[in-house]
């Protein structure tokens, strides 16, 4: 069970950690600045707990309610989390879409979600083009909004807290608060996140690996998170390095365009990094030879973080062993396998989401080679090689992945 008195909160992070940064934003204030060049735009927990009780009567004022939808496109800035923080005040469903899909591929997810309102930057107007006005808001629209007062929703008139969308734009599944909360604590566990970290997610907000992984855990312990934008090297190293961050989350294409950047000494505070995608030695190298272990983790959207190697076994194949709160086994035929074995792997435990929304499962969804090989997805060289990674079902409470891993002696999963 999750501790008593410490849930996702905004207002009890505040009231306690009022004045710590909880938020420093890095992106360039200006277009075509100079090379390594970045702003310090720095949120405290006060300021963030204000910014979400006002982005909620807003969103009220739009007529916004309980077991609604709030569906976010946009880059990584503050006033998402705001909103995602806001959305749990109103008792709402908050549903980052990616800006990386197309007007084509965004129809996925909006039709699955089917949003009471989107808000979104103006980069990606394009996006939200083909829905209703009245469905649809910019940010800076929201200010012109007379705000309402927010009563705290029974849990019975509550949506889930979160819905998550695959890489394709499919699967959409959704996680209760308590789920949410349980990601939270099983990354705190599993990587050791404290008030000291300083995280930096090299993936979008929208995915789960920068939210679950990144974003919210380091909140949960009253850390800070950095964000940028616009993903590169040079500006990402720089913010490493003047802002002490200890904690790097992201694909494999990030990490090998760090250490081709050449990290030097911007590399000094960080302690680990989680990528989920194999590195080849090459790239490793540069963060071992700075004391920077990459440790592998492996997870699908229904669950985000399901295994993850230790600090002291990243050079290890395989991605590790099952999480806290995350249960895994083999199955062949039916048949469940135990000891060093090989199987379809299944998940369970309190970490998975909830289950999909409904139309917005992925039955008929594979992920395209290209795709998977450029570590957008599974960023698994196996998967790469088979051409797609298989759509998994969720089946008496448990999470079959369709996917093929062995089990070692030592209880560490790799594929098969």
């Amino acid at each position: 069970m999750v501790a008593p008195g410490v849930t996702l909160s905004l207002e009890r992070r505040a009231a306690r950690w009022g004045d710590r940064t909880a938020v420093v934003d890095v992106s360039e204030g200006r277009l075509c600045a100079p090379a390594e060049t970045i702003d310090a735009d720095r949120v405290s927990y006060d300021d963030l707990s204000t910014a979400a009780a006002g982005v909620a009567a807003r969103l009220a004022g739009r007529g916004i309610d309980a077991g609604d939808t709030v569906c976010v496109c946009t880059r990584d800035r503050v006033a998402a989390l705001a909103t995602l923080f806001a959305c749990r005040r109103l008792g709402a469903t908050f549903a980052p879409v990616s800006h990386r899909l197309t007007p084509a591929t965004v129809s996925r997810p909006l039709d699955a979600l089917d949003p009471d309102l989107v808000v979104y930057e103006p980069a990606q107007r394009d996006l939200v083009r083909d829905l209703p006005p009245a469905r649809t808001s910019g940010f800076g629209d929201l200010d012109d909004v007379d705000p309402e007062s927010v009563d705290s929703p029974s849990p019975a008139d509550s949506g889930p807290l979160l819905a998550l969308h695959g890489e394709p734009g499919t699967p959409v599944v959704a996680f209760s608060a308590e789920a949410v909360e349980r990601n939270c604590v099983a990354a705190v566990a599993t990587w050791g996140f404290g008030p000291d970290d300083v995280a930096m997610p090299f993936v979008p907000l929208s995915t789960p690996d920068g939210l679950l992984r990144a974003a919210l855990p380091t909140l949960y312990v009253g850390g800070t998170v950095l964000l940028d934008r616009a993903f590169d090297p040079g500006d990402a190293l720089t913010a490493v390095g003047r802002e002490g961050a200890t904690v790097l989350v992201g694909r494999a294409a990030a990490f090998r365009d760090l250490a081709a950047e050449g990290p030097g000494d911007d590399l000094g505070s960080v302690a680990w990094g989680v990528c989920e995608a194999p590195l080849p030695e090459a790239v490793r190298n540069p963060y071992l030879e700075r004391g920077v272990p990459l440790v592998r983790a492996y997870g699908r959207v229904e669950c985000p973080t399901a295994c993850c190697q230790s600090r002291a076994a990243c050079d290890r194949e395989g991605v590790g062993r099952p999480i806290l709160d995350c249960e895994a086994r083999l199955v062949d035929d039916g048949e469940l396998r135990e000891g060093a074995a090989e199987g379809t792997l299944e998940l369970s435990g309190p970490v998975l989401a909830d289950g999909y929304v409904e139309g917005g499962d992925a039955a008929d969804e594979r992920v395209e080679t290209a795709e998977v090989a450029e570590g957008r997805t599974a960023g698994d060289v196996a998967a790469a090689s088979a051409g797609e990674r298989p759509a998994g079902a969720f089946v008496d409470g448990r999470f079959d992945t369709g996917e093929r891993f062995r089990r070692d002696e030592r209880g560490e999963y790799r594929r098969a």
